[in-house]
């Protein structure tokens, strides 16, 4: 946590904007990443105001990236290293093999699955490098993500079904054991690709217990709770962005207020100084011809000529 004390009339008021990667717990265990900072207001803000009613231009850009820290990627990496292996295990094209495993005769099966748990990852991380510029593309992205992933759900469903057996409930002492693990937070120094991949694979071994079951029933289960808890995740972070999005906008929005910033400072360039206020003056037309006007103007009426 980080506090920023603005001025109201020269005297520091109580405002306390948050940074970096606060980890909020919600039903079942589950956890959300957010990447924001926020103003006294509620509004996320990249410089902190100077005085009351004041705020300076926020950064064009925003941050971007972050992925990496989000439990939501460190369950989805997961999901797909698993995904590739329990493909591998459990599902063959080999008739001589279909009492053994899920017969999947031409292969569809096994891609669909493979490519499902890719795309849930992989949109993560196109969403997080996109939010800079595009607030709208990284919750498309962040969506695509969450359908992905849902689709990939509904594979293990089938699996279970096709073998005579349910999911299990979420009440099991098995789904209870797995929603009550929870994760750690990503100690990233300087390293982000290998300490990533290090931490996903040191999470891992949380679940290791029921993914490295024989019993292909016992991992499908295990990665459909994973799976959902990857979901609830997205989920939320898909309403933050939006939360985020409804309050400070997006590039385009910044990008507009940068130009008309910089279009009135043009106007006031060079303009003298209003007799009556001391405010720049911007140069005005009337039917008469143009003149200098106060920019404060209607509360002052200065002029002078051009």
């Amino acid at each position: 946590m980080t506090q920023y004390a603005p001025l109201n009339n020269g005297k520091p008021c109580q405002a306390r904007l948050t940074e970096g990667v606060e980890e909020v717990a919600v039903d079942k265990g589950d956890l959300i990443d957010q990447t924001y900072r926020y103003d006294i207001g509620g509004n996320r803000v990249n410089k902190v105001p100077q005085t009351a009613g004041e705020y300076a231009m926020p950064e064009l850009f925003d941050k971007h990236g972050g992925f990496r820290r989000l439990h939501s990627f460190t369950l989805a990496t997961i999901v797909q290293l698993d995904t590739l292996r329990f493909c591998r295990r459990f599902l063959t094209s080999d008739p001589r093999e279909a009492g053994a495993k899920f017969y999947d005769p031409k292969g569809r099966q096994y891609d669909q699955m493979i490519q499902a748990a890719r795309s849930g990852r992989q949109n993560i991380i196109e969403g997080s490098e996109r939010s800079s510029t595009s607030k709208d593309t990284e919750m498309k992205l962040t969506d695509v993500a969450r359908a992905s992933l849902s689709e990939l759900r509904g594979d293990y469903e089938i699996f279970i079904l096709d073998r005579g057996q349910l999911p299990w409930s979420a009440h099991s002492p098995e789904a209870k054991a797995i929603n009550a693990i929870s994760l750690d937070e990503a100690p990233f120094k300087d390293d982000m690709v290998y300490e990533s991949a290090k931490h996903a694979l040191e999470q891992r071994k949380k679940y290791a217990r029921w993914l490295d079951s024989d019993d292909a029933v016992v991992v499908a289960n295990t990665l459909l709770i994973i799976t959902g808890r990857a979901l609830n995740m997205l989920k939320r972070q898909i309403e933050s962005q939006g939360k985020a999005f409804e309050e400070t906008g997006g590039f385009s929005e910044r990008l507009m207020a940068r130009r008309v910033e910089a279009r009135e400072q043009r106007k006031t360039q060079d303009a003298p100084e209003c007799p009556q206020c001391g405010k720049p003056m911007r140069r005005r037309k009337s039917p008469k011809g143009e003149f200098w006007g106060c920019s404060a103007f209607p509360e002052c009426k200065g002029t002078r000529p051009t």
